[in-house]
C-alpha cells in the first residue's frame, strides 16, 4: 500500500481500458498529432504560437484528436468523459499542493526564511563542493520524507537561491537537486512509488529496495562524480561578490537562526506521515507568524497593512527590492496565482491522458510494444520504452508504473524472471523519467517550484536520464537478473 506524501495520487480506482477494435496506428494518431504540434511550437514558433498557454492548448487539441479517433471506433463520449474525470480526480491533491507551495514560497520570502537559507548557505557551501553537496542534501531529505516534491519545496528552493547567488547555472543546480531528490524518492520505504512498483510486480517492498540498489547505487555514484567534476571546473562569482551579497541580505532582512524552525517543522510533519496538505499549511501559517515577529519592516515595504502584506505574499506577486540585482531576482515570488500556469498544464495533460485511456489507446500501444519483446533483453527494453512513453502520453508517473506493471507481469513470469526484475525496471524508467517531461505532473511541478525550465535542467538531471540506461546495461550483460528457478543444465 502506498504511503501518503507530497506526490501522492490515488491509483486504486484507475482501470486500464482495453479496446480490441482499435488498431495500433489509430492509437498512435493522437500521439503523432501531439508530438508534431509540440515540435512545431518549440522549433518554429519559439513557444509563442498560441501565447503563454500554448502547451496547454496543444494538449487539449491532442485530446480532441483522440476523441475523434474514439468516436470513429464507436467509443461513447460518456466513457471518454468518465476517464477524463477520473484523471482529474486523481490530481486534485497535487493541484492543492501546488497552490500551497505557491503560498509557502511567498510567506517564506517575507518571513525571511528563504533569505536566511541563502545567507547561511553562502557561508557553508563553497562553490567547489556545491553541486555534489546539493545532490547529497536533497537525497537525505528525500529518503527521510519519501518525497521528491517535499525536497524541492523546502531545501530545493534554498539550494537554487544559494547556487544562483554564487553564479552557478540554475539548470545545473536544479539538475543536482532533482537527481538527489529522485534517488531518495526511489530508495525510501516511505515513498509511494517505491511501494507501488513492487505491488504491481508482485514482490515485497524490501526485496524491491534491495534489488533496486544494484542499479541505483552505480547511477548515483556516476552522478556525484560528474557533479564533482563540474563543481571544480565552473566559474563562480568569487569571494568579493559573496561578501557583498551577505552584507545586502543582512541589511535587508533579520537573518536569525530561529527562522529555520519553520522548514524543520514541515519536514518533521512529513516524516511523521502527517497529511501533506496540513504539513504545508502549517508551514504557511507559521511563516506568516514569523514574518510578523521578525520582519515587520519587510511587511511595511510590501503593503500598508500587515494583513495586506501577508495576503499579497500568499496570493500574488511579491518582490523585495535590494541594491543587488541578483538578489532581486531571487527575492520574488508569484504566490498562489504564480502556480496557475502549472495547474492548467496538469489539467490539460489529464484531459489528453484520460481520453487516450478511455478509447483504449494506452493499452493498445503497450500491447504492441509487448509483442516486440521476444528475448529477455527485449522485454526489459520494452518495459523501459513503455514507462517512458506513458510518462509522455499519459502525463502521469503513476500510470507509467501501473499500466506496464499490469501488462508485463505475466511476460516476466513466462521468461522465468523474478518479479523484482519488473519492479526495479518500473522504477528505473517510470519513476525517474517523469520529471524530464515538461507537461507530466512531475516535470511541471519541479520546473515551477524550482523556477527552472525542464529544458534547462534536462541534461543536468543526470541520475534521472541515466537510470533507464543503467537498467538496460544490467539486462544486456545479465548482471543481477534473478530467475524464478534455476535454468535447466544441458545434459552431457
Amino acid at each position: 500500500m502506498s504511503q501518503e506524501n507530497l506526490s501522492d495520487i490515488e491509483i486504486k480506482e484507475q482501470k486500464i481500458k482495453d479496446n480490441p477494435q482499435l488498431s495500433i496506428w489509430e492509437a498512435l494518431l493522437p500521439v503523432v498529432l501531439l508530438m508534431s504540434l509540440l515540435a512545431y511550437n518549440i522549433f518554429f514558433k519559439d513557444g509563442a504560437w498560441l501565447g503563454d498557454y500554448s502547451n496547454q492548448f496543444i494538449l487539449l487539441i491532442g485530446g480532441g484528436g483522440a476523441l475523434i479517433v474514439g468516436l470513429f471506433n464507436k467509443v461513447s463520449v460518456g466513457v471518454m468523459i468518465r476517464e477524463v474525470l477520473e484523471n482529474l480526480k486523481s490530481v486534485y491533491k497535487p493541484i492543492l499542493i501546488l497552490m500551497l507551495v505557491g503560498a509557502l514560497a511567498g510567506t517564506w520570502l517575507v518571513s525571511g526564511i528563504i533569505p536566511a537559507m541563502v545567507y547561511y548557505g553562502l557561508q557553508v557551501l563553497s562553490p567547489e563542493i556545491f553541486l555534489p553537496a546539493s545532490v547529497i542534501i536533497a537525497a537525505i531529505i528525500s529518503i527521510a520524507t519519501g518525497s521528491s516534491w517535499t525536497t524541492s519545496a523546502t531545501v530545493g528552493i534554498a539550494l537554487v537561491g544559494i547556487g544562483t547567488a554564487l553564479g552557478i547555472d540554475p539548470g545545473m543546480i536544479a539538475g543536482a537537486v532533482i537527481s538527489g531528490a529522485y534517488f531518495g524518492d526511489k530508495m525510501s520505504p516511505l515513498s509511494d512509488t517505491t511501494n507501488l512498483a513492487p505491488a504491481m510486480a508482485g514482490t515485497d517492498l524490501f526485496t524491491h529496495i534491495k534489488y533496486m540498489a544494484y542499479t541505483t547505487v552505480p547511477t548515483i555514484t556516476i552522478t556525484l562524480v560528474v557533479f564533482s567534476i563540474l563543481s571544480m571546473t565552473i566559474e563562480t562569482s568569487g569571494e568579493a561578490d559573496i561578501s557583498n551579497l551577505l552584507q545586502t541580505i543582512e541589511a535587508t532582512f533579520n537573518t536569525t537562526g530561529w527562522l529555520f524552525l519553520v522548514p524543520l517543522l514541515v519536514i518533521a510533519l512529513i516524516v511523521l506521515k502527517i497529511n501533506p496538505l496540513i504539513s504545508l499549511l502549517s508551514g504557511v501559517v507559521f511563516a506568516a507568524i514569523f514574518a510578523v515577529i521578525f520582519q515587520p519592516e519587510i511587511l511595511v515595504r510590501v503593503s500598508d497593512s500587515t494583513i495586506g502584506a501577508l495576503s499579497q505574499a500568499i496570493l500574488s506577486d511579491t518582490a523585495i527590492e535590494t541594491p543587488n540585482e541578483t538578489l532581486n531576482e531571487l527575492f520574488s515570488s508569484g504566490g498562489l496565482v504564480g502556480m496557475l500556469w502549472t495547474i492548467l498544464l496538469i489539467t490539460a495533460a489529464m484531459v489528453f491522458g484520460g481520453v487516450m485511456d478511455g478509447i483504449g489507446a494506452l493499452a493498445s500501444i503497450t500491447k504492441a510494444l509487448l509483442k516486440m519483446a521476444s528475448s529477455v533483453f527485449g522485454l526489459f527494453a520494452t518495459t523501459v520504452v513503455s514507462c517512458f512513453g506513458l510518462n509522455v502520453i499519459a502525463s502521469d508517473q503513476y500510470l507509467a508504473l501501473v499500466i506496464p506493471g499490469k501488462m508485463f507481469k505475466k511476460a516476466y513470469q513466462d521468461k522465468n524472471l523474478a518479479p523484482e526484475n519488473l519492479s526495479r525496471t518500473l522504477e528505473d524508467s517510470g519513476t525517474v523519467t517523469s520529471v524530464l517531461i515538461p507537461w507530466n505532473t512531475c516535470g511541471a511541478y519541479q520546473s515551477d517550484v524550482l523556477g527552472v525550465g525542464v529544458g534547462e535542467y534536462f541534461m543536468f538531471a543526470i541520475f534521472n536520464w541515466l537510470s533507464p540506461f543503467m537498467t538496460l546495461i544490467f539486462a544486456a550483460f545479465k548482471i543481477k537478473i534473478k530467475m524464478l528457478k534455476p535454468p535447466k543444465q544441458a545434459s552431457l
